[in-house]
């Protein structure tokens, strides 16, 4: 889906940043059967939902990918940013403006070291094997590294920024953005109307790669899930009940309509997934979204497709952009119902 973004548009700075609470930008309500729109605030989120409907986030916590080292037996520094989780101690990663070779080692601090263990030209990424593993390679990160930003972010914003107030478990290289806006406030009266929330766990993997010369297509994307069985119990419930199943995000989209087993249901389950999911995806477990606003042409508006019709979805955004809406991880968020 193709249009034009004013780059005005582009939120630049975290809503605290200019004088707002995270849980008070604008909120646009798509009714996916009538087709008909509300303009409110994402603070009101309780009165479009119902007692019984089920919201589900995704608990990973951002790490701050990008990682400045000095490439050994040189005495210059290069940037890396890391792509993948494989292990307590291996990661893939984007060496940025470099090519390095197997056996080649990176040098991040007096205490953390990389040697890349599998290289291709014709790959983005290389597989690193730290020295440190499990919570001293992620002390490590957490202490030198910085979040990923994109290019129409100006300022370095701290990495409290990039995070979800329900994130826990580290793995996200970019941040899980469409639960940036809720507020533990927000959260509370949510379950005091009888609405539910349960969490899985998708970490994350790295989409901007700042190169033209390489295009990861969203079947290359594949990114690390977990699905807990009282997740699955909770949504066995939602449907027996009548809810709603409510996603906040593509992530948490992905990682439930990938864990279906071969009667159509949502099981418990863990590992990759690179599921594309597009307007000829028959959605199993999800009824309803919330999601910031996607960027022109990005895999991600394919996946609202499957909510909604292209050509409305399209509308619905042309009226966003003529309301000023801001767009992507700082700006404001679309519930599909």
């Amino acid at each position: 889906m193709k249009f034009y973004l004013p780059d005005e548009l582009n939120a630049k700075m975290p809503p605290e940043r200019r004088g707002i609470r995270r849980d008070h930008v604008r909120l646009l309500v798509l009714h996916k059967d009538t087709g008909t729109i509300d303009h409110t605030n994402f603070s009101l989120l309780d009165q479009y939902l119902n007692k019984g409907d089920l919201i589900v986030v995704n608990s990973s916590r951002t790490v701050p990918a990008v990682l400045k080292g000095i490439r050994e037996g040189e005495n210059r520094e290069i940037e890396v940013r890391l792509a993948h989780r494989k292990n307590n101690n291996i990661w893939e990663a984007l060496i940025v403006g470099e090519e390095l070779k197997t056996g080649e080692s990176i040098r991040f601090s007096s205490q953390l070291t990389a040697s890349v263990v599998q290289s291709d030209p014709h790959k983005p990424f290389v597989t690193l094997q730290f020295n440190l593993c499990c919570s001293a390679l992620y002390n490590q990160i957490y202490r030198i590294g910085e979040p990923v930003r994109y290019e129409y972010i100006n300022e370095p914003w701290g990495l409290d920024y990039y995070q979800t107030v329900f994130g826990i478990n580290p793995g996200s290289v970019e941040m899980p953005s469409a639960g940036r806006a809720f507020s533990w406030e927000l959260l509370f009266r949510l379950q005091r109307k009888g609405i539910n929330i349960t969490h899985l766990q998708l970490h994350t993997g790295l989409s901007y790669l700042m190169d033209d010369k390489w295009n990861l297509g969203p079947r290359e994307n594949y990114e690390e899930y977990e699905i807990s069985q009282e997740t699955v119990d909770a949504i066995i419930r939602t449907k027996a009940e009548g809810g709603k199943v409510i996603a906040v995000g593509t992530t948490v989209v992905r990682a439930l309509e990938t864990a279906i087993n071969k009667f159509g249901k949502v099981e418990a389950n863990k590992g990759w997934t690179n599921l594309y999911i597009s307007s000829s995806t028959k959605l199993q477990v999800v009824d309803g979204l919330i999601t910031g606003l996607h960027e022109p042409e990005a895999s991600h508006l394919d996946l609202l497709t499957a909510f909604v019709d292209q050509n409305l979805l399209y509308n619905t955004y042309q009226e966003a952009i003529e309301l000023k809406y801001l767009w992507h991880e700082f700006g404001d968020m679309n519930l599909i119902l």
